[in-house]
């Protein structure tokens, strides 16, 4: 399998900025991704919310560009143009036409080392957060997703919601912004890579010019490793069509080398549409449009969700099935027609992504924030293959108890009667 190799390049500078970059031949498309190892559960409660302003705020100007400026330059550019907040990172990509890849470069790194932070423009995007918020509160997954994240870990970071609260961005003033932009948002935490028709010397030039000099600052704030608690939480709201919920247990971390097993038994039961709860929920009985199950794997911990929106009349149904294909694997495992289907699923979504720029980047910088090296196409895709039934079993067996179960459900949930109960394997 050598033609699916992908080299990666690294260079790390003296302050502790890492540069990475992924040549591929025979492509016209390039993406650069400038990734900081900071994100809301670094963040000390009177900053809650700073990494997310931030990542709005550095769009408001520069020393040498005004906000329209960016945005001209940003549409001039032809390109997609993402930013991101997560519990654990702070991202800005683009991906553009290969020739124009310094000057995206010069684009986001300009908004990363000279953001200007005007106090007007700040007061401006505290707003437009704010009614972030408010828009999160009008999806209901979304409120639902941020009542269990609290709920689940009431004594970590990652169950506060990314954007903070409308008390916290208010007090994100120039001099509070300022401030933890030039402690935390520097070159150590800093990973800069690119994938496409890019040479690692052009990427390590430019990052030279824009970071090689700039001082490694403080390192993002440690955190405690997350607790997971059981909370059984039914919120109602009766101008809901659908009644929402999720039903979680703990799961191996993103560092266990069971990661790969946690994947493969998470797809199986909810992935995608051959997936148990897919079939048995939504074609068998048709009581969702939107139901599945995932694994989130963080760097100390893991959750393990199955999730679904249905008529509140039918929500304890699709409870009890969603349970019931748990309890079913515990009693009966898989089947190797299952696993079998789940690792060509995973090995056909590995190798088509090594056809796309930013993807590539994207793994490239995963793989360096989680495990601080590069883990080839062929390591994983052998470590997938050697995922047995057994494996599955110990891993269902260890996490899927009932004890560990945390639910939350939010609809127009007045009139049904959800308990505990319902849970029990």
């Amino acid at each position: 399998m050598a033609e699916n190799t992908c080299i990666v390049s690294e260079t790390r500078f003296e302050n502790g900025l890492t540069v990475l970059t992924d040549h591929m031949d025979g492509v016209r498309s390039a993406a650069v991704s400038f990734l900081f190892r900071v994100g809301a559960r670094h963040e000390a409660l009177e900053w809650h919310g700073i990494s997310h302003f931030i990542e709005h705020a550095v769009f408001k100007g520069t020393k040498r560009r005004s906000t329209l400026d960016i945005a001209v330059e940003q549409d001039r550019l032809g390109g997609n143009f993402d930013a991101f907040t997560t519990h654990e990172e702070t991202g800005f990509v683009m991906k553009v036409v290969d020739e124009k890849i310094d000057k995206a470069f010069d684009l986001i790194a300009d908004m990363l080392s000279e953001p200007r932070f005007l106090g007007s423009d700040l007061e401006a995007e505290q707003n437009v957060i704010i009614e972030e918020m408010k828009m999160t509160e009008d999806v209901p997954e979304e409120q639902l997703g941020e009542i269990f994240n609290q709920a689940m870990f009431p004594e970590s970071g990652l169950g506060r919601a990314i954007t903070g609260t409308a008390e916290s961005v208010r007090t994100f003033n120039a001099e509070r912004t300022q401030d933890y932009f030039a402690r935390v948002f520097t070159p150590e935490n800093l990973i800069i890579t690119a994938a496409g028709n890019v040479s690692h010397e052009q990427m390590v030039a430019l990052s030279e010019q824009a970071f090689g000099e700039r001082p490694r600052g403080a390192q993002a704030e440690a955190f405690a490793k997350a607790a997971p608690a059981t909370p059984f939480i039914v919120k109602d709201r009766a101008d809901l069509e659908q009644a929402h919920f999720i039903l979680a247990t703990p799961f191996p971390s993103a560092l266990d080398d069971r990661r790969y097993a946690a994947d493969l038994l998470a797809n199986i039961i909810g992935g995608g549409t051959s997936s148990r709860i897919w079939q048995s929920i939504r074609e068998e009985r048709g009581l969702a449009y939107a139901v599945g199950a995932a694994a989130t794997l963080y760097q100390d911990c893991g959750i393990f969700a199955i999730f679904a929106g249905t008529s509140p009349e039918q929500i304890r149904e699709t409870i009890e099935l969603s349970v019931g294909e748990l309890r079913a694997v515990l009693s009966d495992g898989v089947t190797e027609d299952e696993l079998e289907l789940a690792k060509d699923t995973a090995r056909a979504s590995i190798l088509l992504s090594l056809e796309d720029s930013l993807s590539r980047a994207a793994a490239a910088t995963a793989q360096e924030l989680t495990f601080g090296r590069q883990i080839s196409v062929e390591e994983t895709l052998a470590n997938l293959e050697k995922v047995t039934i057994r494996q599955l079993h110990d891993l269902a067996h260890e996490f899927f108890r009932t004890e560990n179960f945390a639910f939350a459900a939010l609809g127009g949930l007045r009139k049904q009667k959800l308990d505990r109960g319902l849970l029990a394997l």
